[in-house]
């Protein structure tokens, strides 16, 4: 967890999951975290006024580390680059029912399963995030580690995405004819 910082990322959409473990692995990456599964909550206030101005306040839980985290507006870029202010919880629906009792509501639950890896000698970090829409890695760190990483992956900035989940969703839904919901498992 970190207090304030510049969250700088990409998305990579890949086939499949053992195909993303291989190229990361071939790639000279390795496991920091092992697969999790990550539940999220986002809130906003009844008229929507947090998506609007582009911020976002989630609440996520994950076996053993629940956080609760605050995201500014993204700066356009070739990577998405946003405040992010983020601190543990020791409960994720405690904090969520804080933010009800403050006006905030729940408005899209989206689930995932992550693993994180770490390219030794080197201060980024990539994420491979199987979701009900399809599987992503990120790439998180400085600018030019993002695009070396990337490069070393086989990707070139034609492939980056800098599209959160929610937006993801809500494209994969109108491609797919269906009615948006929640971006949740089964």
């Amino acid at each position: 967890m970190h207090g304030g910082t510049q969250e700088i990322e990409i998305k990579l959409a890949v086939t499949d999951a053992a195909a993303a473990r291989r190229l990361l692995r071939r790639a000279g990456f390795r496991v920091s975290r092992r697969r999790v599964f990550e539940a999220n909550t986002v809130f906003d206030t009844a008229g929507g006024g947090l998506r609007q101005a582009s911020l976002l306040l989630r609440v996520r839980e994950t076996a053993g580390a629940n956080s609760f985290t605050f995201k500014g507006p993204p700066v356009a870029a070739k990577h998405k680059t946003r405040e992010e202010l983020e601190i543990a919880v020791s409960s994720a629906a405690t904090c969520g029912t804080i933010l009800e009792r403050l006006g905030y509501r729940p408005t899209f639950r989206y689930e995932k399963y992550r693993t994180e890896f770490r390219l030794p000698g080197t201060s980024g970090m990539a994420t491979l995030d199987e979701t009900p829409i399809g599987v992503y890695m990120e790439l998180e760190g400085s600018p030019r580690w993002i695009d070396r990483a990337a490069r070393r992956l086989g990707f070139s900035e034609r492939d980056y995405i800098t599209a959160s989940y929610g937006r993801l969703y809500l494209e994969w839904c109108a491609a797919q004819k269906i009615e948006p919901g929640h971006m949740v498992f089964g």
